[in-house]
């Protein structure tokens, strides 16, 4: 082969060790396992840049996909960061001093609030997330547009296989 990666040397060599096993799933998985950890370096490289941790662009971005005026109620940020209750109050408390997020009573319930992303959060993610797409485009410069659309689908319906 002359393009091997280092998939497989690992699965030539599990199949010398092993000829009685079929490794297709590691010619896969373990690529796709070796991509994320590519791709979760290129996000923190992407997040140090603006000084954000992944967490707070996850928070950030979620108000920010919302729509003006950007903001959510604690259990929207729960559901859409699958984090508990009292991480989220934690998350909330850190933007809130860092002046990302601030919190108001909600006017359609009184007793509940929103959380709602300031200037400087909307300014904050808005470099996050063009900084994040450059870093993931770099990712992606070997694959055509064709093949990134055909690979999309591919990992879509795995992933939908798995009831997410």
């Amino acid at each position: 082969m002359p393009h091997q990666d280092e998939v497989d040397r690992i699965v030539a060599a599990w199949g010398r060790e092993r000829a009685d096993l079929d490794f297709g799933p590691l010619e896969v998985l373990s690529r796709v396992d070796r991509l994320a950890r590519h791709l979760d370096r290129a996000r923190r490289a992407a997040f140090d840049a603006g000084d954000m941790e992944p967490w707070e662009f996850d928070v950030l971005s979620a108000l920010r996909r919302a729509g003006e005026p950007y903001e959510l109620s604690p259990k929207t940020l729960l559901q859409q960061t699958l984090v508990s209750s009292g991480t989220m109050t934690n998350r909330v408390d850190r933007l809130a001093a860092r002046g990302l997020v601030g919190r108001r009573t909600d006017p359609k319930d009184g007793r509940g609030i929103l959380v709602a992303l300031t200037n400087q959060g909307r300014v904050a993610v808005d470099a996050a997330i063009a900084d994040l797409l450059t870093a993931e485009r770099d990712i992606l410069s070997g694959v055509s547009d064709a093949e990134q659309d055909q690979l999309a689908g591919l990992l879509r319906r795995l992933i939908l296989g798995l009831g997410d």
